[in-house]
């Protein structure tokens, strides 16, 4: 072995193994390849190692040391089963067989690589090979394993899913919700923690206050194991039995991998604020030289076939490393980029009959949820009380009867690893409409929606056929917790697409479109509106397009520009100012946004007014105030206006709320444009 820092030497053959193996029933064949799948990733970290000195790659995250558990887990786990590995993982990934030259191109930013050079080291997927990356946040992974194994379960597959944390993601609110949500649904999965020692450089003792973290399963109602991680055979075959009980009878397994970093959390940090008496210690538990040493003393492994394994894996790194090395870099190209920021969807018209029926906004949301869950059979709602209380709203109201309890699913209160089980659902193939229960909650669920589904599909092409639905708005002295519209927070984000209708007939037509989208989206729904609002609705399955804008009313003197509550605003005012010749667009979706309404229109009559029930400030009326100015400025007669809501927080009583919202604002603003 190649010398890779004064804690890890070269061990004699000769040496004695500091850690204490058991083959039990193991044939030589499995016991050589353990060694094997550990002694490639270690050899390729080294030559990284000396690539990283030489500029030739940009980060390392070493996993030195770690090995067994990476290796141990995977030859555990069946080809088809899905793992989601962390930084230290490399061993996930040889062992799975990906060529090594994709990882170099990956490393590299190149084309071969996995995230075509949007992202880097092992912050990718590839169902290719059923591993699922991780993100920088470390938690979301944990969730989505939770939804990938509650489709297992929900297609009766005797599959197990693997899901990586270190000691210091434990910590994290995710770890919690997604052990909860495991154990309350009894989901085959296996939480994999390797304690290392170090969270960057803040030791366990400042990380956690209790012996081991695998003694919190009890508190998740959850069989839990503590493995020697340093010891390849322990790991294995551990693994290996529980993986299979799990197979067999599904539930959610705790593992705690006790282990020790080498390196630097990445290589720029070092590890001098780790004692050199503990480095030394661990040093002699070098899970490689440890088990070379074995397999010597057990006349499994001789001289000849160590040096024809390391010759055939350094022949495999530099034959790899040259062809990642040849391929050209990539060519930025902006259509490319942004052609590959949503799964491309090409919208399919389904028409309705003449037939309606005069129902309320509630009503064709819930008609229109209920005709898709119909039309995929393999569709999950998802969401606290939504099946036998029907939701807060009772749009969900008798579903559980009609599809069940395994399609429509009560949720803990724990709203990011449900996006995130979402997220899992979808990478296997299922479609799910999660309840938000009032938009404001989605405040704990926002990294998932922001950092995972609206980037999967950039990242490493894996879509997020996930719809939220967000019940929204004030009108209903809810206060500053239940009424805000927030919608901002997501049209900002690439990657996610924005639906907010107004009237019943849009509402039940564009959620059928969001749900057969397979984008993320997010569905507003102002509840203001759910029980105000009626109209005359189809009552089969129908679609309408998302960004295509309605035009409610035409006029040459000014475009009114508006969605939601503050559509039925504007209808009000223009009741009561008939002289008033306007353009009324409903917006309808804000991702995409029917730019092409509203400039023909600008064009038109030379004014615009934006209504937004949204505080000003940041809220979607700049954007299209700006976009206006800037293809417009000629055919502008007037400065474009902005009407929203006061830039405070939204209160709670009557007197309050009315003077906080938008509404009591808009006719004055849009007499004094008109008299410009």
């Amino acid at each position: 072995m190649t010398v890779i820092n004064n804690h890890f030497m070269s061990s004699s053959v000769t040496s004695k193994p500091k850690i204490t193996y058991h083959k039990n029933s193991l044939d030589e064949r499995i016991l050589l390849s353990l060694y094997e799948n550990m002694l490639k990733p270690r050899m390729i970290e080294e030559k990284m190692l000396i690539l990283l000195r030489q500029g030739k790659i940009s980060k390392w995250f070493s996993g030195i040391g770690q090995e067994a558990i990476s290796v141990g887990v995977t030859m555990a786990m069946q080809e088809e089963e899905y793992i989601l590995p962390m930084h230290r993982n490399l061993g996930v990934f040889t062992t799975r067989g990906i060529p090594l030259h994709r990882l170099f191109c990956q490393w590299q930013g190149k084309m071969s690589g996995f995230t075509k050079g949007r992202d880097r080291s092992f912050h990718f997927g590839t169902q290719e090979y059923n591993i699922v990356g991780m993100i920088s946040h470390l938690g979301p992974q944990l969730g989505v394993a939770d939804g990938i194994a509650l489709a297992h379960k929900l297609n009766n597959e005797a599959n197990v899913a693997a899901v990586f944390t270190g000691e210091g993601g434990t910590s994290e609110g995710d770890f919690h919700e997604a052990l909860n949500v495991a154990s309350v649904w009894q989901l085959p999965v296996m939480f994999c923690i390797e304690n290392n020692g170090y969270g960057l450089s803040t030791p366990t003792n400042e990380q956690y206050n209790c012996e081991n973290l695998a003694d919190r399963g009890v508190g998740y109602g959850m069989e839990s194991h503590i493995i020697d991680g340093n010891n390849i055979l322990e790991v294995y075959t551990k693994v290996s039995e529980i993986a299979e009980s799990i197979r067999e009878t599904p539930r959610p397994v705790l593992l705690e991998f006790k282990t020790f970093r080498m390196r630097g959390h990445e290589e720029a940090s070092g590890t001098k604020y780790v004692p050199k008496e503990l480095m030394d210690v661990w040093a002699e538990k070098d899970p490689i030289e440890n088990y070379k040493a074995f397999l010597f003393a057990e006349g499994v492994l001789t001289e000849g076939q160590n040096e024809a394994m390391t010759s055939k894996i350094k022949k495999e790194i530099d034959s790899s490393l040259e062809t990642a090395n040849a391929e050209k870099l990539i060519e930025a190209n902006k259509s490319v980029e942004l052609n590959d920021v949503y799964k491309s969807f090409k919208y399919q018209e389904v028409t309705h009959s003449d037939k309606t029926e005069e129902i309320r906004l509630i009503d064709a949301i819930s008609e229109g949820l209920k005709q898709s869950m119909e039309r995929y059979e393999k569709m999950v709602i998802m969401g606290q009380d939504v099946a036998e209380y029907g939701g807060v709203f009772k749009i969900t109201e008798g579903f559980l009867e009609q599809f069940g309890k395994d399609r429509v699913r009560n949720t803990p209160i724990c709203e990011s690893s449900i996006v995130e089980t979402a997220m899992g659902l979808s990478i296997k193939g299922r479609k799910s409409v999660m309840e938000m229960q009032f938009s404001d909650f989605a405040a704990s669920g926002f990294n998932p929606i922001i950092n995972y589904l609206a980037k999967s599909h950039y990242r490493w092409n894996q879509n997020a056929d996930v719809v939220v639905r967000m019940p929204c708005g004030a009108g209903v002295a809810a206060g500053p917790f239940h009424s805000q519209t927030n919608e901002a927070w997501f049209t900002k984000t690439p990657g996610l697409k924005v639906v907010y209708p107004a009237f019943p007939y849009d509402a039940k037509g564009l959620l059928a479109t969001a749900i057969n989208d397979p984008n993320p989206v997010l569905y507003f729904e102002h509840k203001a509106l759910y029980r105000s609002i009626r109209q005359q609705v189809p009552t089969d399955y129908y679609t309408l397009p998302l960004g295509k804008a309605s035009m409610l009313k035409e006029g040459n003197d000014i475009t009114i520009i508006s969605y939601g509550a503050g559509i039925h605003w504007a209808l009000e005012v223009l009741e009561s100012n008939p002289d008033i010749s306007a353009d009324l667009i409903d917006l309808r979706t804000l991702q995409p946004l029917d730019k092409e309404a509203i400039f023909n229109s600008v064009k038109k009559t030379g004014r615009a007014i934006i209504l937004q029930e949204d505080s000003l400030f940041g809220g979607i009326a700049s954007d299209i105030s700006a976009m206006i100015m800037e293809t417009c400025f000629e055919d502008l007669d007037a400065p474009v206006r902005r009407v929203a809501s006061m830039d405070t927080p939204i209160p709670f009583i009557n007197q309050l709320e009315d003077q906080y919202l938008a509404k009591g604002k808009f006719e004055d603003a849009l007499l004094a444009l008109l008299a410009y």
